[in-house]
């Protein structure tokens, strides 16, 4: 499944937020629609000795610490067939990790690396990192050395961020990576290729990297620039896939974020990272996630020509498993800060719904998920309402927005309701009180998206072409 998986980041530091909270963000795309997941909390381990973890998908495994902090996580259903992927979490440290965004290496780097068919890859890499850190720096230390350890079976980016800090590691080859943290005031884009680019090894505050890097490139000669380590143009790939599948969704989103910066979708050097036009929202990253060209003709729903509406992949599909943005917000204590958005449907036609991450357990209906359609699983019910829009765009699509916006200004104000009914609750009485707030914001955004959903299927009633105007009588 590795291989073929394909995904689009975000990243935010906390000056480039419109309220001072860090976002990491990223949108899980598999090769095919339907890849079951489940959302749920692992819980805290403490002193259980011989825990110990094993790959499905290679021969990857590694003894386990006798303690770990409470996480979430999306697996896969049948995690036997197609591997864990857990995905995404805020640990009760209020760090989190996103993995991974697919990202390609080039032949003259792997030639002298190769990834290890059986090292460390995204199947397990949640599993073993997430739980284990206090801060996203501690994140890229403890992977690294991991990598350095077993190997990389692929390449892989990997989000991490915490309440004053992002950042965002790539891993090329089978042992070499660089981290970049990103600036407090700037914003970043990936999708699917090396991005990070100019490496400072004399700034360690803001960049970290593989032991050897530097004489692993220079013993190689794979330096192409006359100065500087661009690590984009050493380690990265600029072909005919990275011009149609994967620069258009940075230029797209760069768009939207810098609207006045004019630029060409397949220009190889889009800069990974900007500051945007102005601060930036939740409500910023699920547009963009969700995104698909609008207003422009690369839009497959638009009225471009129908070379121009297939020129380019969207960064919004229907093979997303789950969107998701982990919000460490900076203007709330911190047992009460991390706010996890989760959308399980499509982020182009479902909405994000905000968890405090400072819960025990998620719904029935999200952690209980069938391998095929059912109806009271919410992984199946939003897929299918997302798939009801899209099968009348023209008729649905702005039943959809309506939609959209609403749920949209309820979780605004159901966040700062709960935050008020708080109170002086501490420790597991405030987690348990959380979870089901949690639960309750689930309840409602099923209720409305079921009045969505049926208000489309009773116009789609109208629209059958097996009718015919006769006298009514007959």
């Amino acid at each position: 499944m590795k291989e073929l998986s394909a995904c689009t980041t975000i990243l935010v530091g906390k000056k480039a937020s419109i309220d001072g909270s860090t976002m990491i963000a990223r949108n899980d795309d598999t090769f095919l629609p339907i890849t079951p997941q489940k959302f749920v909390v692992k819980p805290a381990v403490k002193g259980e000795k011989g825990r110990h973890i094993k790959s499905w998908l290679n021969k990857f495994e590694m003894d386990l610490p006798d303690w770990a902090y409470r996480t979430q996580a999306v697996p896969n259903v049948d995690y036997k067939k197609l591997g864990y992927y857990e995905e995404s979490g805020i640990n009760e440290k209020n760090v989190a990790m996103s993995c991974t965004e697919s990202t390609y290496g080039n032949e003259r780097t792997l030639a002298f690396d190769p990834l290890v068919v059986d090292g460390l890859d995204e199947d397990c890499m949640q599993n073993v990192v997430a739980p284990y850190i206090d801060s996203a720096r501690d994140g890229v230390k403890l992977l690294g050395d991991l990598i350095k350890k077993y190997g990389s079976a692929a390449g892989n980016s990997v989000l991490f961020g915490d309440k004053d800090e992002v950042w965002y590691m790539e891993i090329v080859t089978g042992h070499h990576w660089v981290a970049q943290r990103i600036p407090d005031d700037c914003y970043a884009v990936a999708a699917n290729r090396v991005s990070i680019e100019q490496v400072d090894f004399n700034d360690p505050d803001n960049f970290m990297w593989s032991e050897g890097i530097q004489e692993f490139v220079e013993k190689h000669h794979l330096n192409v620039d006359r100065e500087g380590f661009n690590f984009r143009h050493i380690f990265g790939t600029y072909n005919e896939k990275d011009r149609h599948y994967n620069t258009s969704r940075v230029w797209y989103a760069q768009r939207y974020f810098n609207p006045s910066i004019e630029q060409d979708p397949e220009d190889g050097d889009l800069p990974f990272i900007r500051k945007a036009e102005k601060l930036i929202n939740p409500d910023d990253i699920t547009f963009v996630l969700g995104s698909h060209y609008q207003e422009t003709p690369f839009d497959p729903y638009g009225k471009g020509t129908d070379e121009e509406k297939h020129r380019y992949r969207p960064i919004g599909l229907n093979r997303t498993q789950n969107a998701h943005i982990l919000q460490i917000r900076n203007d709330l204590p911190e047992d009460k800060a991390a706010i996890y958005w989760l959308c399980i449907g499509g982020p182009t036609f479902t909405p994000f719904i905000p968890f405090f991450a400072n819960m025990n357990d998620t719904e029935e209906s999200f952690k209980n998920t069938s391998l095929t359609f059912n109806q009271k699983d919410a992984w199946w019910f939003y897929k299918a309402v997302a798939a009801t829009v899209e099968s009348h765009y023209p008729q649905f699509v702005q039943f959809d927005t309506d939609y959209l916006i609403e749920m949209r200004r309820y979780f605004r104000a159901r966040i700062e309701e709960v935050v008020a009914k708080v109170g002086d609750l501490k420790g597991e009485e405030l987690t348990e009180f959380l979870t089901k707030e949690n639960q309750e914001t689930v309840r409602y955004t099923r209720e409305q998206t079921e009045k969505l959903w049926g208000k489309m299927l009773t116009e789609s009633i109208n629209m059958s072409k097996l009718t015919f105007n006769m006298d009514k009588n007959l």
